[in-house]
């Protein structure tokens, strides 16, 4: 379980746990003989029967394609067809030569796909569990409908207490959120204004928690979005 430094409406904080909790199936899909279906991944072809590398011998592709029909060039007898597991990532030039020293770029666009300017990507160090710097709750509460209409969720962590007073903790916070039918905008560095990065090198997220009571039992959710739905008048 993953750990977030969480802190309340008293500016008091806690090391508390959080995990995603995906939503399971209630349909599966089966084969005639009934077990489950599962996906693998094929290897479709090489570099060497890629596009780029089958059309060098030729002078164009009515050659390449005379080829194909008659010679099966594009296809590797010996590897397509693989099945693949392990698979990393790598970055390669136009030549397809394997580069060791990648500098990524950040590119800003406005909403026509115009560029506006290039400047180098800043790799962003996570920041929801740093010992002295809490996520704050910031007092700023939206109403869930208007949350809804107005954001795109793409992350959701449930954040569970870890002992008996990490859990009063939390349900009070849930039940505060709860009576109010609204979520609470919270964010991380020292303002408690910043976008939240759960891991080193992730993507930035604006943050609300949601929390849920009943009785004895709370549900705390942290929601994450990084896109926001505006309505353009033409």
């Amino acid at each position: 379980m993953k750990k977030i430094n969480l802190a309340n409406a008293k500016k008091r904080d806690a090391v508390l746990g959080f995990e995603a909790k995906p939503t399971r199936r209630k349909v599966f899909q089966v084969l005639k003989d009934g077990t489950e279906k599962h996906n693998v991944r094929v290897l479709k072809s090489t570099l060497q029967t890629d596009i780029s590398e089958l059309s060098k011998p030729y002078e164009d592709l009515e050659g390449l394609s005379t080829a194909i029909i008659e010679e099966d060039v594009e296809i590797d007898f010996e590897h397509a067809g693989m099945l693949v597991e392990d698979i990393k990532k790598i970055y390669a030039d136009k030549d397809n030569n394997i580069l060791f020293y990648v500098e990524m770029t950040e590119v800003i666009k406005d909403k026509e796909g115009k560029e506006l300017k290039r400047k180098p990507l800043k790799q962003k160090s996570a920041n929801i569990s740093l010992d002295d710097i809490p996520i704050k709750w910031s007092g700023k509460f939206i109403p869930k409908k208007k949350a809804i209409d107005k954001f795109v969720f793409a992350r959701h962590y449930q954040i569970r207490h870890v002992n008996g007073l990490t859990y009063d903790f939390l349900y009070d916070m849930a039940k505060e959120l709860d009576e109010k039918n609204a979520l609470m905008f919270v964010g991380g560095g020292v303002k408690g204004n910043e976008p939240l990065v759960v891991t080193s090198g992730g993507t930035s997220y604006r943050a609300f928690l949601e929390g849920r009571v009943e009785k004895d039992l709370y549900c705390l959710i942290l929601h994450l979005t990084n896109l926001e739905l505006k309505e353009f008048s033409k």
